[in-house]
């Protein structure tokens, strides 16, 4: 008997079996409504043309369309181990969970982690390690102060901010519980590129408000900027800094995607574009075309905004880019308040997976470049640094700011504080727990009030954790940590500490050519040739 001949026997053998049974429960001509349904699918199935499997094996075939349906959640739920999930893994989503309930999140029996595999990171810790930090109040905690000498507005940042998501992206009610946490905890709320919406301001929380290549909320109808608008929304009271969005880790050099179905009648209103259409944000800004332009750009941002800091995201790509941006920032004398570099391991709501997967410099990567580079022109006493990209924990944070940062933004995280589960669904409007979503059946399920209670929770004791990491490691402050206090394994036998690894920069060594570093000479090679 072939193959599909013995499939087609056992689903009229399961058909009649099922018959038989039901005969026992219920009277014979109600069984039909379970038997004829399945027969109908089984003759549909047999003659269609679209899938071979379940034209092949009618009936039976479906199932592995219902079992792939539901991979994710069985990977989830039973197969991965704590620390193999991804993007993040349960160990860290629950401790995400247990902080913002404020339950308990310490852990028993040691650590599940392979400390012996390359790639393991620790952090020095002292034996004049200071006083536990528990008892300082959040208020008094560390702050960042960005504003370089043509600000007239600079803004005490804290330590830990929500990173750029969208209204569009994440629904009303995540936004708003994200802004309720802000305000309750004294951080700030990156807006994303989709502009400012209502929900953005409605318990005051400071905002970040992301400027993007499509211009929303600052926008003419063909796209470009418009002054305008700009000044409309730059000179709100709750709009604390004003960040140019040039490319975001998980899409780098490809625009922002609002998939048409998340795209309402609101969100449409918000960015002045149509509703109901798929936007694609252009890839590269219209208001500048080289460095020195860009500069002007951001000179004309802080001028209309009446001083607020401006500061510009990206995601590193080509090294030689940002270096003449550097360049430009001495030439005209124009510098930003600060910058936010990304990962390419970044999240988002949608993006193409080969951009996801093979575009753009990791953060580590990026951070240091970006850091060092502003080191060897010189700069960085006056930019202000901020890292984004799966900072999760506290010793996230101190591995970025021993790599140079100064602050740190996350999204994922405060996605989780808001109820995500890590569905994976962020991209088809049916986030199961209403953050990622436009239905409103399904945002109604997340409660704003406690939601955003959770994510100041999860904030606060992120904060606390990363402030005993410090103490533990007997410093004072934050930035204090250098890249001698973090180690990775590379080897079985052998371990380095990130100054090793990244070496340190001199203050001005790419100012003057005999002192430029090696590996930078290729950089300035053109000069040399052109003199």
């Amino acid at each position: 008997m072939k193959a599909r001949e013995k499939f087609i026997v056992i689903a009229l053998v399961t058909v009649i079996t099922v018959f038989g049974i039901a005969q026992f429960w219920i009277p014979i001509y109600w069984s039909f409504i379970f038997i004829i349904p399945l027969i109908v699918m089984g003759l549909y199935d047999y003659f269609q043309k679209k899938h071979a499997i379940r034209r092949n094996y009618p009936l039976l075939g479906r199932m592995r369309y219902v079992l792939e349906s539901i991979r994710p959640e069985i990977m989830q739920y039973f197969v991965e181990t704590d620390t193999q999930g991804r993007p993040l893994n349960r160990i860290f989503r629950s401790l995400v969970y247990q902080r913002s309930k404020k339950e308990n999140d310490t852990t028993p029996f040691g650590t599940q982690m392979n400390v012996y595999r390359s790639g393991y990171e620790w952090m020095d810790h002292s034996m004049y390690a200071k006083n536990s930090v528990r008892n300082i109040k959040e208020h008094q905690y560390p702050r960042i102060k960005i504003g370089g000498k043509d600000c007239l507005q600079p803004y005490n940042s804290s330590l830990l901010n929500i990173s750029a998501m969208s209204f569009g992206s994440l629904s009303k009610n995540a936004v708003m519980a994200m802004n309720k946490g802000a305000k309750l905890g004294d951080f700030a709320q990156n807006t994303g590129e989709g502009g400012i919406s209502p929900h953005h301001l409605k318990y005051g929380g400071d905002l970040i408000w992301q400027v993007g290549t499509g211009y929303f909320g600052c926008r003419n109808e063909d796209g470009t900027f418009n002054a305008e608008g700009y000044v409309k929304n730059a000179t709100r009271p709750q709009v604390k800094m004003i960040e140019l969005k040039i490319s975001q880790g998980a899409k780098p050099g490809h625009g922002g995607i609002l998939p048409a179905i998340k795209n309402t009648e609101e969100i449409a209103k918000i960015r002045h574009i149509k509703s109901g259409v798929a936007v694609l944000s252009p890839p590269a800004h219209s208001s500048f075309s080289n460095p020195t332009e860009f500069m002007d750009f951001i000179k004309q941002l802080r001028d209309l905004s009446g001083g607020k800091p401006i500061g510009f995201k990206l995601c590193v790509g080509k090294k030689q880019e940002f270096i003449d941006v550097c360049k430009a920032m001495l030439e005209t004398g124009i510098k930003p308040d600060f910058i936010t570099v990304d990962g390419g391991e970044g999240g988002t709501g949608a993006a193409p997976v080969e951009f996801s997967n093979s575009m753009g410099m990791p953060l580590r990567e990026g951070l240091v470049f970006i850091h060092d580079t502003l080191v060897g022109f010189n700069l960085r006493k006056e930019i202000k640094l901020f890292a984004a990209g799966k900072i999760i924990t506290g010793f996230h944070m101190a591995r970025v700011m021993a790599l140079g940062a100064d602050g740190c933004n996350s999204a994922r995280a405060m996605m989780l504080a808001t109820g995500c589960i890590q569905a994976l669904e962020c991209n088809t409007n049916t986030c199961p727990v209403g953050v990622a979503t436009q239905n409103k059946s399904l945002m109604k399920g997340l409660d704003v009030e406690d939601k955003g209670v959770r994510v100041f929770n999860y904030q606060e004791e992120t904060v606390h954790s990363f402030l005993e990491l410090v103490a533990a490691a007997g410093l004072v402050h934050p930035s204090e940590i250098k890249r001698k206090h973090i180690n990775r394994r590379i080897g079985m036998h052998k371990v380095a500490k990130f100054d090793e690894i990244y070496p340190n920069f001199i203050s001005g060594c790419l100012l003057e050519r005999k002192t430029i570093p090696l590996h930078y000479q290729k950089y300035f090679e053109r000069e040399a040739m052109s003199v």
